[in-house]
């Protein structure tokens, strides 16, 4: 549908050369990295927290879709304008406006992106841990939308464990502050915590309070590598057994060593699975932390153990795990990527499990992600032209969100729920908390007007 006269008027006057309804430049901001699409009726650009509150307002009064976008990185379509409306594109609202080394933390506006971020926190001694890997072009605030976090999440957390205070606009187009700027704070309902991983359903965040961490002295880069999937996920649950966390534990499958192998050439090793690891602290610390790791990640399977020496060692040890993803792609643009997560002692279980659903359904499996944490990638690599693999894999996606299920487990870890897992939500949350979530909802967005269409279902 066409914008109502009366509010592209309005939109114009809010946003004056920073507002586009032509088609061919609005079909740029109605796609994300899931691949769906579809097209708004208008694009705007804040460049300020008051422009935000009038265009919520506006479109409030228009009864018009909003919906907000940071780079459209995110795998699930949640920012796909599915019912049209207006997207507002946070690209242009990307200063850093403070960093408080003194108190830990920085303010930022919602479009910047997470590399510059760390990049201007660097030469402080700082970090923010969040670390997706799309981290030099995906923004903070997409980043808040939907918790996504990384490799590190493991030792220090993901945007909600990381992030002190919000400001931003409700969908009654009222604006407000939530949090603080203390580390510590007990005073009501942590409205923060609700917005981060809202998907913009509540409320369109307009700046971010970030809580810094100090960068390490020291880091080590390990791998290891085994004959087997199984002992690989085993070995996964002795190292978080111990006491001392990696800053990363990565796990890759015997697929996805064979794809990342075709991509990246020899520096990527043949195994039955792989373990990127790394250990972080200060220099005197770090041998006995390795050591540790390394106690744990022997046992059966095991097949070798290496210990990066410098920065171009370290490079080589990360080369699988930056090649699978452009590998996928390349065999399967149209795959199904699913974050799923376990408790980190049920891997093998998820490991084995999966490998059962892919043999049943004829579909490919490759598995890899953030294995401290629980919070493996499943990929499907289904091929949409193959009559017999595109009427398998509805089933074969619902297989595996029913084990992850069945084994404690939850549909995302870091993607969100966005578009295209809506409609499992109910198998994970029971009908009462999907009535409150739904009250909540209509508590900030009455006219359902933000980012309609997507995380609850119907």
């Amino acid at each position: 549908m066409a914008l109502a006269a009366t509010l592209r008027e309005t939109l114009a006057a809010i946003f004056p050369g920073a507002m586009s309804v032509d088609p061919g430049e609005c079909l740029v901001y109605g796609y994300d990295n899931s691949r769906r699409q579809a097209l708004p009726d208008a694009v705007v650009f804040p460049t300020a927290h008051e422009q935000v509150v009038a265009l919520v307002q506006a479109c409030r009064a228009a009864r018009t879709p909003l919906i907000a976008r940071g780079r459209g990185t995110n795998t699930t379509g949640a920012t796909v304008p599915v019912a049209g409306g207006v997207v507002a594109s946070f690209e242009r609202m990307n200063r850093i406006l403070r960093i408080d080394a003194a108190n830990r933390y920085a303010v930022v506006e919602p479009g910047v992106l997470n590399g510059d971020l760390q990049a201007a926190l660097k030469p402080f001694g700082f970090f923010w841990p969040p670390d997706p890997t799309s981290s030099a072009y995906c923004s903070v605030g997409g980043n808040l939308a939907c918790n996504s976090a990384g490799p590190r999440t493991v030792k220090y957390g993901a945007p909600r464990e990381n992030t002190l205070g919000l400001q931003a606009v409700a969908g009654t187009g009222e604006a407000f502050r939530a949090g603080y700027y203390t580390s510590k704070g007990a005073t009501g309902y942590d409205l923060t915590r609700l917005l981060i991983g809202a998907e913009g359903t509540l409320a369109l965040i307009t700046q971010a309070t970030l809580k810094l961490t100090p960068l390490p002295a020291a880091r080590r880069v390990l791998r290891a590598t085994y004959a087997d999937i199984a002992t690989a996920a085993a070995a996964v649950s002795r190292i978080m057994a111990q006491p001392v966390t990696p800053c990363a534990l990565e796990f890759l499958d015997n697929a996805a060593l064979r794809l990342a192998r075709r991509h990246g050439g020899d520096a990527v090793p043949e195994a039955g699975a792989m373990l990127l690891i790394e250990v972080d602290g200060d220099v005197d610390y770090l041998p006995s932390a390795v050591e540790a790791v390394a106690a744990a990640a022997r046992g059966e399977g095991l097949v070798e153990w290496r210990a990066a020496n410098d920065a171009t060692e370290v490079d080589q040890l990360w080369a699988a795990r930056k090649a699978l993803s452009p590998a996928l792609r390349a065999i399967a643009p149209m795959k199904i990527n699913e974050d799923v997560v376990v408790p980190v002692s049920r891997l093998p279980e998820l490991i084995t499990g999966l490998r059962a659903i892919s043999e049943k359904y004829a579909i490919p499996i490759v598995n890899f992600g953030h294995a401290g944490n629980g919070n493996i990638h499943v990929n499907l690599l289904y091929r949409p032209e193959d009559p017999a693999q595109a009427a398998a894999a509805p089933g074969c996606l619902a297989a595996v969100f029913d084990l992850v299920l069945a084994l404690d487990g939850t549909l995302s870890g870091e993607h969100g729920i966005g578009l295209v897992k809506r409609e499992f939500l109910p198998r994970a949350l029971d009908p009462v908390t999907l009535e409150l979530m739904r009250r909540i909802k209509a508590q900030f967005d009455p006219d359902g007007i933000l980012n309609p269409g997507k995380l609850l279902p119907d």
